[in-house]
């Protein structure tokens, strides 16, 4: 079978961004998802349409069809009292430059973030996603495609079939990605 709308998909791949290895899928446990429903960037499933089990892929996409370049108004100071524990005490254990962390929206919705700056009163965050700006260079090797049941498309994927790698797969990843330190995965979910 070829991979075409409604099918699962199982694949191994491998995620090059700047001449490293940011994120990986393995044949034990493959990236897992049903095409066509949005799981992953429109373009990555535009590339692998098609393809058959045994299948092997190599494919770029540039930062217009990954997660768009760095947008400069998703670089925001925040009152360093936004990072304090019940108490009110600032947490400075979370207030490390350079490193990943999960904000909360408005909606109450998690948004990931990096820290750029700590200052005295303001803290400077990223919430652009992480691979914005990056060209992202995939590899890798269909290992499945079937049809998905009519339960699948009502339900999604659950179970050892939902998503797999923690990694740079749409919705594969519970946790933090290995790749960027995003959570809930980093590459190919569209967000």
């Amino acid at each position: 079978m070829k991979i075409e709308k409604n099918a699962v998909v199982a694949l191994t791949y491998e995620l090059n961004v700047d001449g490293q290895i940011a994120d990986k899928c393995t044949a034990e446990r493959p990236l897992s998802f049903i095409q066509g429903l949005g799981y992953l960037l429109p373009k990555f499933e535009e590339a692998i349409a098609g393809l058959s089990a045994g299948d092997k892929f190599a494919f770029t996409l540039s930062p217009a069809d990954g997660y768009g370049e760095v947008d400069p108004e998703r670089i925001i100071d925040l009152p360093i009292a936004a990072f304090t524990d019940p108490e009110g005490k600032i947490r400075h254990d979370l207030l490390i430059e350079g490193s990943a962390i999960t904000l909360v929206n408005q909606f109450g919705q998690p948004v990931p973030a990096k820290i750029l700056k700590v200052s005295s009163d303001t803290v400077k965050v990223d919430v652009n996603h992480p691979m914005a700006g990056k060209t992202l260079n995939f590899s890798g090797e269909i290992v499945e495609v079937r049809a998905a049941t009519e339960k699948e498309l009502k339900e999604g994927l659950h179970g050892e079939l939902a998503g797999g790698c923690s990694g740079c797969g749409g919705h594969c990843g519970e946790g933090e990605c290995e790749g960027c330190g995003s959570e809930g995965g980093c590459g190919s979910c569209g967000e």
